[in-house]
């Protein structure tokens, strides 16, 4: 690259008075500059413009990572009977070895969600994943049940980056047309790990290798994984990726290039900016959001009955049925299958997606990404009776319950992959924000969940602790219609979607109401959705 600016750069004359990127929409008053952007639409420095094998192998790695982090949340919960005996510890201080991890979960997106909008993906991905890996040892090394539940709250506190930060990333480089697929896949990572977790860990201790190893076991593989992430993964954002253009021409030749300034470079770095973008951002499009505010409960719930499972199979399979460790972790098999057989369904009902790219210009309405959760919202009722029903019963073969697992993985996948991919589309370059808080939140719940599943399978009985989440979730099936109708009217007043979707209806309606009367007024068949 020349000292100079090229010719060819897109540079646009920077106002006096430019619009923050606040939700209020002040005007701040900056200094006269020239804003440096991608050098036409097909810069090849754009993430977008990447060849698409760089972009899938980045997403593979991605999905990997988020599956090593996942797994290692229920990685030791079949180990948790003989840390309790080794440490003295009661059953129901044993119960937080995997709720201080989720605790984790909580805090931590508060940080590498927003943080990566300041400093970039990479940035984030490179501190909280190389401390991740450091603080898996003191878990492998603990003498006391401090010592191992402080390890695995900072675990899950750093961890959580890719679940945060992912989702953004797909966004940075994927147009509309890719973006469900590779939702997809990161989406069989978050829901493989944590079932895959508990069949590891029983066939290891059935063959008497000593808890400890399971956490060697995970570090072995975070290691792998997060060096992967360390040498497939650029960084991704685009407002930080020019101002790393702006820096090289600014350096190249300061006095040509001396005004030359990115967007990022004008970000409020005060602490109270930082905590605009960190904290009060997340929350207030939690809280003013009605998209967000009710896709993160439903999305809680769905997490939280993920994670009551793992208290779950053991009543009905272990306690009802007599099975041992081992074969007990084998059911998890089922909930994979199901997560896995989600997703597969979830491209099946994307395939019209590619249509609408060409008919909406790129911007397809978010909404049509709600097909999965209104299969499987219905899905993940029917499985919850049917494990109750049948699970409650030692007289039921096993496969009966077993077989409810898949249906529920299904649903559970079904539902995080079109809620998630809706955020995605709805929010863009705040996606980020949208998935720290929804992150946050569900979190939360699942943490909450190990804490009393348990009681409440035994107490209440299967049968009608099943029947309770059933009915949770028929209250919820709904949310995804009502968005496939109202969704575009709830957008149209946000302050976080940019809605081009909408501009492009608008764009059409004009334009074919000022047409000749004889031309051909044929418009996007999805644009006639309330707006």
């Amino acid at each position: 690259m020349s000292g100079r600016a090229s010719p060819s750069s897109t540079i646009v004359p920077a106002p006096r008075e430019v619009a923050s990127r606040d939700e209020d929409n002040i005007q701040k008053p900056v200094d006269d500059g020239v804003l440096v952007d991608w050098d036409g639409p097909d810069d090849p420095a754009n993430p977008r413009n990447w060849p698409l094998k760089k972009k899938w192998l980045i997403t593979v790695v991605c999905s990997l990572i988020t599956f090593n982090v996942a797994l290692a949340s229920t990685l030791p919960t079949s180990a948790t009977p003989y840390i309790r005996i080794y440490m003295g510890m009661s059953k129901e201080v044993s119960y937080l070895i995997t709720t201080m991890f989720l605790l984790g979960y909580v805090c931590g997106p508060f940080v590498w969600g927003p943080g990566s909008e300041l400093v970039g993906r990479k940035p984030i991905f490179l501190v909280s994943m190389t401390l991740y890996v450091i603080f898996i040892i003191p878990s492998a090394l603990a003498e006391n049940i401090a010592t191992l539940l402080i390890s695995r709250f900072l675990t899950g506190f750093f961890g959580c980056a890719p679940l945060a930060l992912v989702g953004g990333v797909i966004a940075d480089m994927f147009h509309a047309e890719g973006r469900g697929l590779a939702a997809s896949l990161f989406t069989v990572g978050v829901f493989l790990g944590p079932s895959v977790g508990p069949i590891i860990a029983g066939y290891m201790l059935d063959n008497n290798v000593s808890w400890r190893w399971i956490f060697w076991l995970l570090l072995i593989f975070a290691g792998v994984c997060v060096a992967a992430l360390f040498i497939f993964v650029p960084e991704t954002y685009e407002p930080t990726l020019l101002k790393h253009k702006a820096r090289r021409l600014r350096k190249a030749d300061p006095q040509a290039n001396a005004t030359l300034y990115a967007p990022n470079e004008r970000e409020d770095w005060s602490p109270a900016g930082v905590f605009h973008s960190t904290v009060y951002r997340p929350f207030h499009m939690f809280f003013t959001e009605p998209i967000l505010l009710l896709v993160t409960i439903y999305v809680s719930v769905v997490y939280g009955i993920l994670y009551a499972l793992f208290s779950a199979i053991p009543v009905v399979f272990v306690t009802r049925r007599g099975f041992s460790i081992s074969h007990m972790g084998l059911i998890f098999i089922a909930v994979s299958i199901g997560t896995t057989l989600g997703a597969f369904l979830n491209i099946v009902l994307s395939a019209h997606y590619p249509r609408l790219i060409r008919e909406w210009r790129g911007f397809p309405p978010p909404e049509q990404r709600l097909w999965g959760a209104m299969v499987g919202g219905p899905l993940m009722v029917v499985g919850a009776f049917w494990l109750g029903w049948t699970g409650e019963y030692a007289d039921v073969h096993w496969a009966a319950p077993a077989a409810s697992l898949i249906v529920i993985g299904a649903s559970i996948s079904l539902v995080f992959m079109s809620f998630l991919s809706y955020l995605v589309d709805t929010y863009l370059h705040y996606s980020a924000s949208a998935f720290s808080v929804n992150t946050t939140i569900r979190s939360l719940v699942a943490a909450a969940f190990p804490l009393f599943t348990t009681q409440m399978f035994t107490e209440l009985g299967v049968n009608w602790a099943g029947t309770l989440i059933g009915l949770v979730c028929l209250i919820l099936v709904p949310v995804p219609f009502l968005f496939y109708r109202y969704g575009p009217r709830i957008r149209s007043s946000s302050s976080y979607a940019p809605c081009i979707d909408l501009k492009i209806a608008k764009e059409n309606a004009e334009r074919t109401a000022s047409a000749p009367a004889g031309e051909d007024k044929q418009q996007p068949q999805e644009k006639t959705q309330e707006v």
